[in-house]
């Protein structure tokens, strides 16, 4: 497997967990506190972090079948998304197990003069 299926994966498993620690952060603010102002804070993060999830599943279900993950272990890691934080520690979790399986790339071939 190459590096660049792990390193999609991470960053998108970042991006998706900040996005919903925001939005999270957004919807207490706007429903348990009553704050104006969080509406466009939650319409505008929400939509992003939605639409980062489906990319993050994406990126996620490629490197589940190129590590050849057993189908509950994908289920995990795919769901890891849509829990505050738990991106975090499954991406983390993830990467010490599929680290082994990545494939260094070689050294680019020079011209022989």
């Amino acid at each position: 497997m190459k590096k660049s299926v792990l390193t999609r994966y991470r960053v998108m498993a970042y991006v998706t967990a900040v996005l919903l620690i925001l939005l999270t952060i957004g919807v207490i603010g706007k429903r348990l506190l009553g704050l104006d102002g969080f509406d466009g804070f939650v319409s505008v993060v929400g939509i992003a972090h939605g639409w980062l999830y489906v990319i993050y599943l994406v990126f996620a279900f490629d490197l589940g079948t190129k590590a050849k993950m057993p189908l509950g272990r994908l289920a995990w890691v795919l769901l890891a998304g849509t829990v505050p934080t738990a991106a975090f520690f499954v991406e983390r979790k993830v990467t010490r197990e599929v680290t082994p399986l990545v494939i260094d790339d070689p050294a680019p071939k020079t011209a022989a003069a």
